[in-house]
């Protein structure tokens, strides 16, 4: 049986899907769906229970899961870059975080966890996964701060040696479609594309880069999860380990790629970067991958436009209401 906190939203999600893929059905769903539309994450998927957040992390402080679990993958979190509760952010992302991995630990149960490349900041310090990077990394916003505080705290209790604390870069594919202004660019614009409005990127206020020529590790969902999954199977790789595709790409790759997919010739504009973000815009991230082949790992990942395309044809493009949700 597994344990997959955040299991009705993007990541979350597209992890019960290929754990149902590979057969398991045994799986109990952790998450907070109030009046969202995360539920139809879970219309076509196999699971067990559901539990909402509040009544699972009640179970933990009394010490109550006794299911048999062979494995947790931890992606609930509050995953909004721009949350300013801190306070929040403390008891969601790192309080609740370092108790489920406790838990974990006192069962011998494989434990995985979502941090992020938030952790990252400005990137001035690179992309390596290592330990001695990250000791000396500076988050540039409280998410990304609480996403390190748990990772720090995992080092000094020293968890990392039997636990995945995996960094996602860029995500994007199925089953984003609730997640508001947290959703990636291709999500946002493919409506306004189909009306004929053109996909809109920011100037660019560095001198080293032209317009739309920022760049990022954009990384396909179904490539993070069967990254997860291998892991699951691979217990002896621990630590703090990046997932991306590690090969950066521009904005105008990825407008052409979203085009492409849907037939059409690109039709890009490009508008002001906000006051708000002119000298703190991160032009540049790559994840450092070296790890996979170090620790044996086969996953292959889609190549940008593989994904792209993917995801628009055989998902976006379908005439259904929540148009990610059959995943």
């Amino acid at each position: 049986m597994y344990i997959v906190t955040g299991g009705a939203g993007f990541i979350g999600s597209a992890m019960v899907w290929k754990l149902n893929q590979m057969g398991i059905d045994d799986i109990i769903v952790v998450d907070n769906l109030a009046s969202s539309e995360k539920w139809h994450n879970l219309v076509n998927r196999r699971f067990t229970d559901y539990l909402h957040r509040d009544t699972f992390r009640k179970m933990l402080e009394d010490n109550r899961l006794h299911y048999k679990i062979d494995g947790i993958i931890h992606l609930g979190a509050c995953s909004s870059t721009t949350e300013r509760n801190v306070d929040f952010l403390m008891e969601n992302n790192v309080k609740y975080s370092e108790l489920l991995c406790r838990r974990a630990m006192e069962r011998g149960v494989r434990f995985i966890n979502a941090s992020s490349a938030a952790t990252y900041g400005d990137g001035s310090m690179g992309f390596s996964d290592s330990i001695d990077t990250a000791l000396k990394l500076k988050p540039l916003n409280a998410y990304g701060w609480s996403k390190q505080l748990f990772d720090m705290w995992a080092y000094r209790e020293k968890r990392l040696a039997s636990i995945a604390s995996v960094k996602f870069f860029n995500v994007y594919g199925p089953n984003e479609y609730h997640k508001g202004d947290m959703k990636s660019v291709i999500c946002k614009v493919f409506a306004d594309i189909r009306k004929g409005l053109p996909i809109r990127l920011f100037k660019s206020d560095n001198p080293q880069y032209g317009d739309g020529e920022s760049f990022r590790d954009f990384v396909y969902v179904k490539d993070c999860v069967n990254v997860l999954y291998w892991l699951l199977e691979h217990p002896e790789v621990n630590g703090i380990l990046n997932i991306g595709s590690g090969r950066a790409r521009t904005w105008n790759d990825l407008a052409r790629a979203v085009y492409a997919a849907m037939d059409m010739p690109p039709v890009i504009e490009y508008f002001d970067m906000p006051e708000s973000l002119r000298g703190k815009y991160q032009y540049f991230t790559q994840a450092e991958m070296g790890w996979l082949e170090k620790a044996g790992c086969d996953v292959a990942f889609h190549s940008l436009e593989e994904g792209v395309a993917d995801y628009v044809r055989n998902y976006m493009m379908k005439d259904d209401p929540y148009l990610e949700q059959n995943l």
